[in-house]
């Protein structure tokens, strides 16, 4: 009964982690899709020096450990300038993985772009239709069905490396689990953080899994 006790006292401020790691992934995730959309046009644009900006993005943040990019955004930028300082860790960590997200929804909105069959971009030409007509009229609005898959798996892996900021003392999930495993000397507490991290996971598995049935493309 003790240690069960001691387990209930955790939970408070596990959640409060909790709070700051869903809210980390949830912000992290959106940005993310919106830079990707630009990432993603960038990419696929006939202009060789957007296409090739677009393309190195992708190719930095994707080929970099996240960790590292994390590291460099709070601790390395201060060393090459001073105003570049980023004291609050939230939005240090929302930078870093908001431009990581980035790198890998552009490619995610790319292959949904390019999946749509050709002939309605050629029917909407012959409509008279600019090109940004017809990625923003026709093009676009039906990629987005063809999203639901990549990025639920996407946020999934978001909210699991969210873990990182610990290393940055962002008191997410795992910073918390580890102050209290080091203040109180016992490992019990990563139970219920596990636990915690498999109920959100599954909490948001299950709403993504329902909006690909609603909505997905896919049967």
């Amino acid at each position: 009964m003790e240690k069960l006790q001691t387990i209930l006292n955790w939970i408070p401020p596990l959640l409060e982690g909790a709070v700051v790691t869903i809210s980390l992934t949830l912000l992290s995730v959106i940005a993310g899709l919106i830079g990707s959309l630009f990432l993603a046009l960038g990419k696929m644009s006939k202009n060789k020096a957007l296409n090739r900006a677009s393309s190195a993005y992708v190719f930095f943040f994707r080929g970099t450990p996240l960790l590292m990019q994390l590291y460099f955004i709070y601790y390395g930028l201060p060393q090459i300038a001073p105003w570049l300082t980023i004291n609050n860790r939230f939005i240090a960590a929302f930078i870093a993985f908001g431009l990581n997200s980035a790198a890998y929804c552009a490619e995610i909105i790319r292959a949904a772009i390019q999946s749509i069959d050709k002939g309605q971009f050629e029917a909407a030409r012959a409509l008279g239709m600019t090109y940004g007509q017809t990625m923003r009229l026709i093009i676009i609005p039906q990629s987005f069905r063809r999203l639901i898959p990549p990025v639920g798996n996407e946020f999934i892996m978001v909210l699991k490396d969210a873990s990182l900021v610990s290393i940055i003392a962002l008191s997410d999930i795992t910073k918390i689990t580890r102050s209290i495993s080091s203040s109180t000397g016992s490992a019990l507490v990563y139970i219920p953080a596990m636990i915690l991290y498999l109920i959100i996971t599954g909490i948001f598995t299950l709403v993504f899994n329902k909006l690909e049935k609603k909505y997905s493309v896919y049967e």
